[in-house]
Formats: structure tokens, C-alpha cells, sequence
């Protein structure tokens, strides 16, 4: 059963923490539109194998909200608010684990205050270096304004088309064993352009359903409190947190694994391999059969190659 929540205060935040077990701290960061829920395996693994794990929802997130400006969702915030759940949990440093947008907070994490993690955990998102121009209109010159992370800039139009039918929005979104690497692979470049929007216009999905209807009601009951606005102003500091990097030296020499879905078709494997010259200490591991939803498509191997690593480095 996942744990109940309890609360810590940080960086202005009354932030809604989920935890169990003892011993060494793993702290695992969520990504969009997920929630602490979303390390609902791990937790209990990570504690039978005698570890303490710590699952917070994040800034915008579930029971722990946040502000409505857009600036407030900016990385020296994340970052903040991430220290502070470690100085009220009593912790100098931690194990960290992120998936999606909290690989992408872990990763600018041990850019900029590398000095409070122990080791690193990241799910599908590899470290990128720095761009040279504005991320987004990279992204808007590459795939179009169509393209997600492009559209959530431009107005609130995914907000509200998320808000209006939040539990159409996780059936057709969270799936799994939708098309494969070499599937992918063959389609034109303008059908390989992720649109939410023109996913949640469709009234049938390929693949099977990620969460079960308990679990996906967890979700729905969570942003129909929340909604999603919150959780759309971190793409919306894209630009302010390229600018913030700026001059940050991007080689990154804390212990490393790195999880790499094959059939995540957003990242191309190129991707992954050029992390090696910007990783110094890394290990990869390869999940077969594995889309984006990478912990929870594939708890099992995800816990055992994690205490794995952990209980041997």
C-alpha cells in the first residue's frame, strides 16, 4: 500500500512527502504528469532492501501545490526546494532518482549543487549539453509548433483541454507497448512530432493502458485538485533555466545509472551514448520492451538493477 502523506515545510512550500523504510536516504523525483505515486514499486522494494525512501510531490504537484506565476517554477527554485526537504529530513547528502522532467531537475541539480548528492538514478532522459540558441526555438525550428514542450509556450490551450477531461487525458496518455524503436523508426518525420493535443483528440489509443482504473483514478483525483497549470510552468522556464546554465561547466563526475527505454521514442539513442563524454562515472542499463513510463512499465527490473548498483558501488 502506498504510504500516506506527510508534510515538510521548504522553501515556502508545505511540501506532501511519501516514505518508507530505514537506513541509507534515496530521494525520487517525479516527472510529468506523474506524482510520488508514481514510485509506488520502488518504495516498498527500496525499503525491504534497507533503504529509506523518500518520494515528495513536486513544486506544482499534487498535495504539495505551489504558486500560480510561471517564475516561480524556475530551476534555482526546484533546486531550493529540493535542499530544503533535505535539511527538514535531517539529511546532509542522498541518493537521487528522477524520471522525466525530475531527471531533468537532477541533472541541472548536479550542475549546480553537486555537493548534496551521493549518487545518481536517472530514468529515460540523458544529459544533454547546453544548446547553442534558445532551446525552444530550437524545438520550434526542428518539429513545428505542434510539438508539446513548443504548444505549452504559446497559451494555457493544454491546461484547459487537460482540466476539461482529466481521466480521457490519463488513458490516452499513460500507455504502454505503443510502437516500437524500429516502428518509429520508419514513420515520416512530421507523424514523429509528439502533440498532447491531438492525443487527447483521439478517442482510441494504441497500446495497452498503463494504470489500472484504481490507479489511474489516483492521478485524475490528484489534478482535478490541482489542475494542470502548475505542472506546465516548469516547460515554461525552459529559456530561464538555458539562460541560468550559462558558463556552468556540464561534465558531471558523481557515480551514475542511467536507464535507457528502447522504445522511449522521444530520445534517439545517439542521445545516450553521447552522454559518455559528459558523464564521467556512468553506467547504462537497457530496458527492453520499455517506453517512457519506464518505472512503472518495468518495476521489476528497475528495482533489482537499483539495489543492484546501489549494494555494489
Amino acid at each position: 500500500m502506498f504510504p500516506d502523506a506527510r508534510f515538510v515545510d521548504t522553501n515556502g512550500l508545505r511540501m506532501a512527502v511519501y516514505e518508507q523504510g530505514s537506513g541509507p536516504a534515496i530521494v525520487f523525483l517525479h516527472g510529468f504528469p506523474e506524482l510520488a505515486f508514481s514510485w509506488r514499486f520502488q518504495l516498498p522494494a527500496l525499503a525491504a532492501a534497507g533503504f529509506r525512501a523518500i518520494a515528495p510531490d513536486l513544486r506544482g504537484y499534487g498535495q504539495t501545490g505551489g504558486p500560480q506565476d510561471v517564475e516561480s517554477y524556475c530551476v534555482a527554485e526546484l533546486i531550493r526546494d529540493i535542499h530544503g526537504l533535505l535539511d527538514a529530513e535531517g539529511l546532509e547528502r542522498a541518493v537521487f532518482v528522477g524520471h522525466d522532467w525530475g531527471a531533468i531537475l537532477l541533472w541541472q541539480m548536479a550542475m549546480i549543487a553537486p555537493e548534496r548528492i551521493e549518487k545518481i538514478i536517472v530514468l529515460n532522459i540523458p544529459h544533454y549539453p547546453r544548446t547553442p540558441i534558445d532551446p525552444v526555438e530550437h524545438a520550434r525550428q526542428r518539429l513545428g509548433d505542434d510539438f508539446y514542450i513548443v504548444n505549452f509556450q504559446d497559451s494555457d490551450e493544454a491546461d484547459m483541454a487537460f482540466a476539461a477531461d482529466p481521466v480521457h487525458f490519463f488513458n490516452v496518455v499513460m500507455r504502454k507497448n505503443q510502437i516500437s524503436r524500429a516502428r518509429f523508426d520508419t514513420l515520416p518525420r512530421q507523424m514523429k512530432v509528439l502533440s498532447l493535443l491531438k492525443t487527447m483528440a483521439r478517442t482510441e489509443s494504441s497500446g495497452d493502458a498503463l494504470l489500472s482504473d484504481v490507479e489511474r483514478d489516483y492521478f485524475v483525483a490528484a489534478y482535478e485538485r490541482s489542475g494542470f497549470t502548475k505542472p506546465i510552468n516548469w516547460y515554461r522556464n525552459w529559456t530561464r533555466n538555458w539562460q541560468a546554465l550559462e558558463g556552468v561547466d556540464p561534465v558531471i563526475n558523481i557515480p551514475t545509472l542511467f536507464f535507457e527505454a528502447v522504445d522511449d521514442v522521444i530520445i534517439m539513442p545517439q542521445h545516450v551514448e553521447s552522454m559518455r563524454d559528459l558523464v564521467t562515472n556512468l553506467d547504462i542499463h537497457r530496458l527492453e520492451d520499455c517506453g517512457h513510463w519506464s518505472q512503472q512499465e518495468k518495476p521489476g527490473d528497475v528495482n533489482r538493477v537499483i539495489v543492484d548498483w546501489l549494494t555494489a558501488t
